[in-house]
C-alpha cells in the first residue's frame, strides 16, 4: 500500500500510532489518552464543534453526562449537545427553543390554511349537488309530462338561470375571519 492509500484509511486523531489530541484535549490544553470519552465525538478537525459545547455546558458537565449515557446513545447525545449549544450561541436567551417556537407557528398557520381550504371545497361541494339538484329538477318542470299537459317555457328557468341564482346568493359556510381568529388564539393570522 502507498502513503496516500494509508491516509485514506488513517483514522482521525491518529499519524502512524501517534495519536493527535482531540478537539477537547486540545481546547482543554491537556494530553489526550487512548480511552479518551471525548474522542470519538470530537475530532480534531472540528474544533468549533466542542468549543460551543465547552462555552455553553462546560467540560466536565459534558464528561459526566457521557459517561451516565449508554455508548450506543452517546452520538445522539453528543449531537442534540451540539446542536443546542450552536443555538444558544446564535440566540444566548432562547436557544433552539426559537426555532421550536417559530417551527411551532408555522405548523399552526399552515393547519389554519389546511382548514381554510377543507371549507372551501366543503362549501363547492354542497353548491355543486345544489346546482346538480337544481339543474334536475328545473329540466324535469321544463319536459312535458306524459299525460298531456304542457309547460311554458318563459316561465320555466334554464339551468343556467338557477346556477347564476345560486352564484349570486350562495355564502360561505364558514367566516374566514372566524376560523383565522379561532386557529390562532384570537390573534389574526398574517400579524408577525
Amino acid at each position: 500500500m502507498g502513503k496516500e492509500v494509508r491516509e485514506m484509511f488513517r483514522k482521525p486523531g491518529s499519524c502512524d500510532g501517534v495519536v493527535w489530541p482531540c478537539a477537547a484535549c486540545k481546547l482543554l490544553r491537556r494530553r489526550c489518552a487512548q480511552d479518551c470519552i471525548f474522542a470519538p465525538y470530537f475530532p480534531a478537525d472540528e474544533p468549533q464543534k466542542f468549543a460551543n459545547v465547552h462555552r455553553v455546558f462546560g467540560a466536565s458537565n459534558v464528561n459526566k453526562l457521557l459517561q451516565e449515557v449508554p455508548v450506543g446513545r452517546r452520538i445522539d447525545a453528543v449531537s442534540s449537545l451540539v446542536y443546542e449549544a450552536n443555538a444558544r450561541v446564535r440566540d444566548p436567551v432562547y436557544g433552539c427553543v426559537a426555532a421550536i417556537s417559530s417551527l411551532q407557528r408555522q405548523i399552526n398557520i399552515l393547519h389554519a390554511q389546511l382548514a381554510l381550504a377543507q371549507a372551501e371545497m366543503v362549501r363547492i361541494r354542497l353548491h355543486h349537488a345544489s346546482y346538480v339538484s337544481h339543474s334536475s329538477t328545473a329540466a324535469t318542470a321544463a319536459v312535458t309530462p306524459l299525460t298531456g299537459g304542457t309547460s311554458s317555457s318563459s316561465a320555466t328557468a334554464t339551468p343556467s338561470d338557477v346556477a347564476r341564482a345560486d352564484i349570486a346568493t350562495a355564502k360561505p359556510l364558514f367566516s374566514y375571519d372566524m376560523l383565522l381568529e379561532h386557529a390562532h388564539g384570537g390573534q389574526p393570522m398574517w400579524s408577525y
